[in-house]
């Protein structure tokens, strides 16, 4: 079996190969046949992208899943004293109805 020579491929392609995957549109397979590409190269490249290693996304997703990390605490914070509040006010009221 002969082998193909070396390719070399932009990160632009790399991540709208691994984009047409992760949106559901074309299974890894369908991928590999209609661009004349490696399984191997095609998985690495989902995985590059899914890790934000392929560029696209200024912020790594680390920075990102903290800083929605952050975001969720200071509203489960807001949460958690609008139900005290509420609870008291409850138990205050329940007592002027006795």
């Amino acid at each position: 079996m002969a082998q193909r020579p070396h390719r070399r491929f932009t990160a632009e392609f790399k991540r709208d190969v691994a984009e047409l995957f992760l949106s559901g549109e074309r299974t890894v397979a369908e991928l590999c046949t209609d661009f004349d590409v490696g399984e191997t190269a095609v998985r690495r490249w989902i995985e590059q992208t899914r890790d934000g290693r392929l560029g696209g996304d200024a912020r790594p997703p680390n920075v990102a899943q903290s800083e929605e990390l952050e975001a969720l605490r200071k509203e489960n914070l807001t949460l958690r004293m609008e139900r005290d509040i509420l609870k008291r006010a409850m138990a205050f009221f329940a007592k002027e109805t006795r």
